[in-house]
């Protein structure tokens, strides 16, 4: 397996497709960064030698992209942040319910977890 950045990618699969195993790397970022790095992207990961990975980390550093580690405490501290200053997102957050408008009333089963039954008593 070959390390950029200290994160092992697959050396079976081509560089376009491997890139985007690395947390904050997808499709289009890993084309943009292997057109900046002058990288064919059919070529396998096991193939590339030491100074194009090199170059690859080079260009991820050079375009502010954020990657595994960084991006999660990125994330993280957004999320804080909403909570913290008790705006409707934050309160949904912290609540566990759908942040984004989803309707509650059925569906939202993946965020709401498990159905509990409330029943009627006579």
């Amino acid at each position: 397996m070959a390390r950029i950045l200290g994160i092992e990618i697959p050396n079976e699969k081509r560089i376009e497709a491997s890139l985007p195993y690395m947390f904050g790397i997808g499709r289009s970022t890993a084309a943009k960064v292997l057109d900046h790095a002058g990288i064919d992207p059919n070529i396998r990961t096991g193939q590339l030698t030491e100074e194009q990975l090199v170059k690859i980390a080079q260009v991820i550093q050079a375009e502010g992209v954020l990657i595994e580690g960084d991006l999660r405490r990125e994330k993280q501290s957004q999320l804080k942040r909403l909570t913290s200053i008790n705006c409707y997102r934050g309160i949904r957050h912290k609540r566990g319910l759908p942040v984004r408008g989803q309707r509650t009333r059925t569906n939202a089963r993946t965020r709401k977890g498990k159905k509990k039954t409330v029943g009627v008593k006579k």
